[in-house]
């Protein structure tokens, strides 16, 4: 009853706060993020959970606040640490800012102690001179970065055999995903096929919210927990109720989508357009999903709210934090690293929490990278081996190859092609954009297009969401054509065509090139009145080859050329970190996943249940799934852990045993590739069975962050500002932390670097092996050792450049034990100096 009433109760000041923005906008409000001196709930000892504090007295008439946050209260009860935190917000606001208009959006208390708060520039300088006070960051927006994936990974006969099968892959582990909601009614989150035991985890405290769109009964032993998070965007007044909804639901489609890519239900049907492709299955399908929608369709999302989400999250005791999201910007200050959003995934670090982070779509330059801390495991998005393709036969002989979810044309019969602009009927304007690209059938003429293949421009206009593939298929049929063929406006260049669904023949030529041949070979066809230029005959003729089967022939895996690559960028000069970024690459183009029945998110797949989308959104999510295998059988292992034993058993080759490659464009991407290195795919593509079982592993710790952090040059008082905790005397660089990879940005003659295994299997001996990179010689001491099951190794490695350059060179450690055990390492070296 209480969810229901808050639910409402936000809904219900949606008004008000307009109202409240609009006279705070008169004064160039704007929403901050501010932090307080005391530590949060997860930095402090848990014997000040039940402390005692007395309640201090507030008076209306102190200032004029709308406090969001606010529920009703038993002021009688004791105070628990988290309610004296909230206080002592409150009272440093109403103290500050007696007397003037304020609203107070959030309250945050478990992975950082602050509240997001819309307010003047004015207001911000007097909160700044506060002794409460340490950090005051204007609010920033953020952005959203499969039926045949879990074999492509090996999970039917390797890592879900050993986990019981797909009935028991992830069981007791709880994935937190921070984005656009969910649609509770889908086959892939209900838990009725569950058969054996499938109880929520005692530990995961989650509430799910109830609204009229997310009605009582959406959440259940599947899906464990629900909420939004919209205060910023509520307050900005951008918030569009209709449509973005304050509740749990999916009017997007991307959340849905990614929850079922991590944890969805295993051998759901997935039905598109009327044809059968497959079943889908997340990578742990049997555990827990808790959705924090912090992402809206209409205007992306706000730090604000996606801390509030995350500190909700760690509150809730998830085990893994998945975001398929990144910043807009790289984040100004001293270090990418300090923002509110990277600070608060720390904490949830410290607090046991595995943290997963798309990448970024803005590949393929140099230091793209969105996704910048040691402590965030980032993924990359690559291609896997299953494709669509369908394809155009000509009357010339030639064959185009092209992208469509579609039907062919019946047997080998050739149809005649007519484009839409020369089937007009008399008082249409062939120049009309919106005729050529086949949205309106009343311009045509139904005659001239009966039972042949219409021909439709398909122009940037498609990709802007303001003309669509569906739209231009029921004009087909309205005019009784046979099937569509799509050729690719010049325009349209750099754009990723991923298969449409098609209920009747149909394709879309994806190359420019190929567009142009089609295009010739149609108007050469064209028999024209030598007076009058009409076209008297159409005399181009085709048939459309189907492309509802797979094919499973395609070299993979691929870096896609949008996925974000390295070197890590350390600040806004884009200095290079000590750090390598991405961590590993997954699954990311063409997956199939669950689609929300409201999602809006792609036109072509809008009223379908289950949607093929790509981006570094979709590879993330993937390795949640499989972190989350791997938290079932090591339910002690850390988060750096985790992602060591999922680092260190990557593979640097394709399914054919070849070098993974990448991809440098979008255009003629086979013909602009190279070999990968690891700032395009970080330790390699995830090895789902042999993350069960990584032998050693590379562990860091919530303090080995923080001295890292204490490293950066004039970091002190920034660290205090975000932790509470003051550095100390002794720091560590990026290359210090015990990261299962060595960086090494700038190596001035010689650097040395340690780290330290740790045996999580049976005892073994091993020998290390190494390549060097190009102008660096290394020695490594031990070479060989002996490691009993839960003992520590430490090794030291001894760098030395042999050249200048400021050129990147690669090389690898393995270790490899004599039980079979194979852990290997990257190293980078960025600049070298001998002088």
């Amino acid at each position: 009853m209480g969810v229901y009433w808050r639910a409402h109760f936000l809904l219900s000041v949606l008004l008000f706060v307009a109202f409240w923005w609009e006279g705070l906008c008169d004064e160039n409000a704007a929403v901050y993020i501010v932090t307080m001196k005391q530590p949060p709930a997860v930095h402090q000892n848990k014997g000040l959970e039940s402390w005692d504090f007395k309640a201090s007295t507030t008076s209306k008439k102190d200032s004029t606040v709308l406090d969001l946050t606010k529920k009703p209260r038993n002021n009688t009860k004791p105070l628990s640490y988290k309610s004296y935190l909230m206080r002592l917000q409150n009272t440093v606001l109403r103290r500050t800012l007696r007397g003037e208009r304020y609203i107070k959006l959030y309250s945050y208390h478990y992975l950082i102690n602050g509240f997001a708060v819309m307010i003047t520039p004015q207001q911000a300088e007097k909160l700044s001179r506060r002794k409460e006070i340490t950090n005051i960051t204007p609010d920033f927006s953020v952005r959203t970065a499969t039926t045949h994936t879990p074999e492509f990974l090996g999970l039917p006969q390797g890592a879900w055999v050993r986990d019981g099968g797909p009935q028991s892959a992830g069981e007791g582990v709880v994935i937190g995903l921070i984005d656009t909601g969910i649609d509770p009614a889908h086959p892939s989150f209900v838990d009725e096929f569950f058969t054996s035991k499938f109880s929520i985890p005692a530990r995961f405290s989650g509430i799910c919210e109830v609204t009229r769109d997310f009605p009582s009964g959406s959440c259940n032993r599947k899906l464990v927990g629900a909420r939004h998070f919209a205060a910023s965007a509520i307050t900005r007044g951008i918030f569009n109720a209709s449509q973005d909804r304050a509740s749990p639901i999916d009017c997007d489609g991307h959340g849905t989508h990614t929850a079922s890519i991590a944890a969805g239900n295993n051998g759901i049907p997935v039905i598109v357009a009327g044809h059968n492709f497959g079943n889908a299955s997340g990578m742990a399908p049997h555990a827990h999903i808790a959705v924090y929608k912090a992402l809206y369709k209409s205007f992306g999302g706000f730090a604000a709210d996606v801390v509030a989400a995350i500190d909700q999250a760690a509150e809730d005791s998830v085990d893994i934090i998945s975001l398929s999201i990144t910043p807009n910007r790289r984040p100004p200050g001293i270090a990418t690293f300090f923002n509110p959003i990277d600070m608060a995934l720390l904490s949830a670090v410290e607090a046991g929490i595995f943290v997963v982070q798309a990448a970024g779509n803005t590949g393929p330059a140099p230091k793209s990278m969105s996704s910048f801390s040691p402590w965030i495991f980032t993924v990359g998005a690559s291609s896997h081996d299953r494709s669509y393709s369908n394809s155009l036969v000509l009357g010339n002989d030639l064959t185009i190859t092209g992208v469509g979810l579609a039907p062919g044309t019946t047997g080998d019969d050739m149809y005649t092609l007519v484009a839409a602009t020369h089937a007009l009927k008399n008082d249409t304007k062939a120049n009309d954009m919106y005729v050529g690209e086949c949205q309106d059938p009343t311009h045509l003429d139904p005659g001239l297009i009966k039972g042949n293949l219409l021909v439709c421009s398909y122009s940037v206009r498609f990709v802007l969401g303001l003309s669509s593939v569906k739209q231009a298929l029921e004009t087909a049929q309205n005019v009784s054509a046979v099937g569509v063929v799509f050729y690719l406006d010049p325009f349209v260049i750099g754009f990723q065509l991923n298969p449409t669904p098609m209920r009747m023949a149909g394709l879309i030529i994806p190359s420019a090139d190929d567009s142009k041949t089609f295009l010739s070979y149609y108007n050469s066809s064209l028999v024209r009145d030598d007076t009058s230029s009409r076209i008297v005959q159409f005399g181009a003729v085709a048939r459309i080859v189907g492309g509802l089967n797979p094919n499973f022939s395609n070299i993979a895996p691929r870096v896609m050329y949008y996925s974000a690559r390295g070197p890590d960028p350390e600040d806004t000069s884009l200095a290079n970190a000590d750090i390598l970024k991405p961590n590993v690459i997954a699954p990311g183009n063409s997956i199939w996943g669950a689609w929300s029945s409201l999602g809006l998110d792609s036109a072509e797949f809008q009223g379908e249940s289950f949607a093929m989308i790509s981006g570094t959104s979709m590879a993330a999510p993937h390795v949640a799934g499989l972190a989350a295998l791997i938290k079932q059988k090591y339910p002690g292992f850390s988060p750096s852990a985790i992602g060591s034993a999922l680092s260190t058993t990557a593979s640097v080759y394709d399914k054919h045993g070849n070098p993974i490659y990448v991809q440098h464009s979008y255009a003629n991407s086979d013909a602009n590739e190279s070999p990968a290195t690891p700032f395009d795919m970080g330790s390699g593509f995830v090895n789902a069975t042999a993350a069960l079982d990584p032998g050693l592993i590379f562990d860091s710790s919530y303090d080995d962050f923080f001295s890292f952090l204490c490293g950066i040059n004039g970091s002190a008082p920034v660290v205090l500002n975000y932790t509470g905790s003051t550095c100390g005397p002794s720091a560590l660089n990026g290359t210090d932390l015990n990261l299962p990879s060595i960086t090494i940005a700038m190596l001035n003659q010689t650097r040395v670097v340690r780290r330290t295994l740790t045996n999580i299997g049976t005892n073994e001996s091993y020998v290390i092996g190494f390549s060097t990179p190009y102008g660096v010689s290394l020695s490594v001491s031990p070479d060989q050792f002996f490691i009993a099951s839960g003992q520590k190794q430490s090794i030291t490695f001894i760098f030395n450049a042999t050249l200048n350059s400021t050129s990147a060179s690669f090389g690898k450690v393995g270790f490899y034990g004599d039980k079979g055990h194979m852990v290997i390492i990257p190293i980078s070296v960025i600049s070298k100096i001998i002088y």
